[in-house]
C-alpha cells in the first residue's frame, strides 16, 4: 500500500478517470464515428427561390450542405458547407461568414476562403445556376 495520504490517493485516480472522458469527447467531433458523415450534394438539388439571396449577402442552405451568396452584378456562387478540417456540417451563418460548430473554423460565404483556422483549405465550390426562378446547386447543375 501507498506511504501517500488517502486524500491524494483520491485525487490521482479521480484525474485517471477524467481522461478517458475527455478523449471521448474528441472522438465525437471526428467524422469516422458510428454515423453517417454529413455530405456534399453529388447530384442538382434544388435550393429555394432565386430572390432569397440578396445581393452582397449570402444564404445557408443547412439541409442540403450549401451556401449561395450573390455578387452586387447579381451573379451566384455556391460552397458546401462540409468543414473542410473535420468533416462537420457547418450550421451557422453570420452576415456571410460561415462558423463550423466543430472546432471553430470559419470560412467567407462569398469566396469559400478560409478566415479563421484551425481550417487550413477553403470550402469545395459547387455548380449553382437558376432554372425557372429557383437556385439549383451541385454537380450538373
Amino acid at each position: 500500500m501507498s506511504a501517500r495520504p488517502a486524500a491524494t490517493r483520491r485525487t490521482v485516480l479521480r484525474g485517471a478517470a477524467l481522461t478517458p472522458v475527455a478523449g471521448l469527447g474528441l472522438a465525437a467531433c471526428s467524422s469516422g464515428g458510428g454515423g453517417a458523415a454529413p455530405a456534399t450534394p453529388t447530384a442538382p438539388v434544388p435550393l429555394g427561390s432565386e430572390n432569397e439571396v440578396p445581393k452582397g449577402g449570402a444564404k445557408l442552405y443547412p439541409d442540403a450542405n450549401v451556401v449561395v451568396s450573390r455578387a452586387a452584378d447579381g451573379s451566384l456562387k455556391a460552397y458546401s458547407t462540409i468543414c473542410t478540417h473535420a468533416g462537420c456540417a457547418i450550421n451557422k451563418l453570420s452576415g456571410t461568414t460561415l462558423v463550423c460548430p466543430c472546432h471553430g473554423s470559419q470560412f467567407d460565404a462569398v469566396s469559400g476562403k478560409v478566415v479563421q483556422a484551425p481550417a487550413t483549405e477553403p470550402l469545395n465550390e459547387l455548380p449553382v445556376e437558376v432554372k425557372n426562378g429557383k437556385i439549383v446547386a451541385g454537380p450538373a447543375a
